[in-house]
């Protein structure tokens, strides 16, 4: 009679890249992520409400560190996570360049499309009953690079 040692039973996790639809899929599926951007020599990472649609990232901020830094290095990364457990995650990255969409300065249409996005997830956004009514500065994020990454046990 042969015993298995505890070795011989214990699989190691699996990691792997995660195809472009699927971390799309990811995105698409969320709405709450970090966000990072960087001055000097100072990185910052802040939670945020988003919707992804059509290869953007859609977010609302208010003005104060946040806004300023981006109004100066609009380049950002953007992170959501699936966590199910140590070694039961999806990860995904987005870089881009970040754009304030003010419906005066730049595109009407974009500025439109965002705010609709954004009543998606909170419909009062910018009503009379808006839950955030500081986070009056709307933005979006081309999603110039996306990269994802999954581990199973």
């Amino acid at each position: 009679m042969t015993t298995s040692s505890s070795a011989d039973t214990h699989t190691h996790p699996t990691f792997r890249e995660l195809p472009a639809a699927e971390s799309r899929e990811i995105l698409e599926r969320h709405n709450v992520g970090r966000i990072a951007f960087s001055f000097h020599d100072r990185v910052d990472i802040q939670p945020i409400h988003y919707v992804f649609k059509d290869n953007w990232l859609y977010g609302r901020t208010s003005r104060g560190s946040k806004f300023a830094t981006l109004a100066h290095n609009p380049w950002c990364a953007f992170e959501v996570d699936e966590i199910r457990g140590i070694f039961d995650w999806d990860s995904v990255v987005v870089k881009g360049h970040l754009e304030l969409l003010d419906p005066e300065l730049g595109s009407q249409d974009a500025y439109a499309r965002g705010l609709e996005l954004m009543r998606h997830i909170v419909p009062e956004t910018f009503s009379d009953v808006d839950p955030v009514p500081e986070r009056l500065i709307l933005f979006r994020v081309h999603a110039s690079e996306v990269s994802g990454r999954s581990a199973r046990s």
